[in-house]
């Protein structure tokens, strides 16, 4: 099996966290799956930290045109499904009307499998702009009512950047910022930032006060494979009915890309 891993981030710019990322993906897919990892190209953003961007809805929408490209490329190449380890899950429903591949978004699937886990689930992140996004998608997944709040970690990027070398003060603030959370009503807490997700994955941080951590990236690869299996087995699929789901043609969209000149950014 061959799943195309795709983030908000761009990889080479974030070789520790590339690293810890492929290692714990590694140890959770099956022996026999093979991972491609993937990030934004280089140069998509002014500097290491894609939250100078992120947290502006139009820049956001821009940049998710290049999820697009590669869901339509990982296909092309023979791809078995494509993971999208970033919480916002940039244009999923439109991707999905693009591919036949399973197409497992890391909000999603979290926002789901934390429902499943517990009564209520909270979220931390450190784009804190983004927060009302994520909201949104949460109400349109219809959990609002499973959800006690999307806070802020108090932590920034570069914080969870430096704590792969020294995870014990972020791992700390986590915590507490946790416990907030948790006295909210959080039964299951989801670090809504891959990179945080990542370094408490690395270092155990499996619950607090009994309250489950949940690990998206874990979820999302699992889900992948899962997916992929029943697509080859059963034929489980998207729904190809009505404007949300029917698959525009191949030569079409191939004629749109290239209008806009997006067929440029094809790899």
């Amino acid at each position: 099996m061959k799943i195309w891993h795709q983030s908000f981030t761009v990889l080479e710019d974030l070789p520790a966290y590339r690293h810890a990322m492929e290692a714990h993906i590694r140890k959770v897919v099956r022996p026999d799956t093979q991972v491609e990892m993937h990030g934004q190209l280089p140069g998509t953003y002014p500097s290491n930290y894609p939250g100078t961007d992120l947290g502006y809805l139009a820049l956001t929408s821009l940049h998710s045109l290049q999820w697009v490209l590669r869901a339509v490329e990982a296909e092309r190449k023979g791809f078995d499904a494509y993971a999208m380890a970033t919480i916002p899950n940039p244009l999923i429903r439109e991707i999905r009307t693009l591919v036949d591949i399973p197409v497992v978004g890391y909000g999603e699937a979290s926002y789901h499998v934390a429902s499943m886990l517990g009564r209520r689930f909270g979220l931390l992140v450190f784009i804190d702009r983004m927060a009302p996004l994520l909201e949104d998608q949460i109400a349109g997944h219809g959990l609002a009512s499973r959800c006690v709040g999307v806070r802020p970690s108090g932590l920034t990027f570069q914080q969870v950047l430096a704590g792969y070398a020294t995870p014990g003060p972020v791992i700390e603030h986590f915590q507490d910022s946790a416990r907030g959370l948790i006295r909210a009503g959080a039964d299951v807490i989801i670090p809504a930032e891959m990179p945080l997700n990542v370094l408490l994955a690395i270092n155990g941080v499996k619950s607090v006060d009994g309250v489950p951590i949940l690990d998206g990236l874990a979820v999302t690869m699992k889900l992948a494979e899962a997916f992929a299996d029943l697509h080859k087995t059963i034929g489980f699929s998207q729904s190809r009915r009505g404007f949300y789901g029917e698959r525009p043609a191949d030569e079409r969209l191939d004629q749109v890309l290239a209008f806009y000149g997006l067929d440029q950014l094809m790899k």
